[in-house]
């Protein structure tokens, strides 16, 4: 269910907005993604695991803020972001 660590780094490494960069909202909603499309996938195996699903929802709450939060600041950074990502919204 959990990210491994290469993926996370190659993660880090597409979105940085600098050199050392892991802390930016971009980074922090591309592992939220990554995270909730992995445990989403363990869901549709175990229907009744609903102490993940909990923490999947928590995910998608704060991948939602971070959102939010980007979009408060810069609009054009929020659309690129959520084009990169193949978001809905």
């Amino acid at each position: 269910m959990s990210i491994t660590a290469e993926r996370k780094q190659e993660l880090i490494k597409e979105f940085a907005t600098k050199k050392d960069d892991t802390g930016s909202p971009e980074v922090q909603v591309a592992i939220l993604s990554e995270r909730i499309s992995n445990l989403t996938e363990h869901l549709k195996t175990h229907k009744k695991d609903f102490h993940s699903r909990r923490g999947l929802l928590m995910m998608v709450g704060q991948r939602r803020r971070l959102l939010d939060y980007v979009k408060r600041k810069q609009v054009q950074r929020y659309e690129d972001l959520i084009k990169r990502l193949n978001l809905r919204r």
